[in-house]
């Protein structure tokens, strides 16, 4: 019963690792899209300003 136990453990170990690992993919993914976002809305607003002057 104990090599049963850590089996589930080093199991649950390693699938807890591969779940943070994803979600800080994603979250780091969205966060890089975000700032990608706000440059271009940046580069449109200063090129409708300049375009004015």
């Amino acid at each position: 019963m104990s090599l049963l136990k850590k089996i589930v453990n080093i199991f649950t170990f390693i699938a807890s690792g591969i779940i943070a690992i994803a979600v800080g993919f994603f979250m780091l993914r969205g966060t890089m899209r975000m700032w990608d976002r706000n440059k271009a809305k940046s580069n449109d607003s200063d090129k409708e300003n300049s375009q004015e002057s």
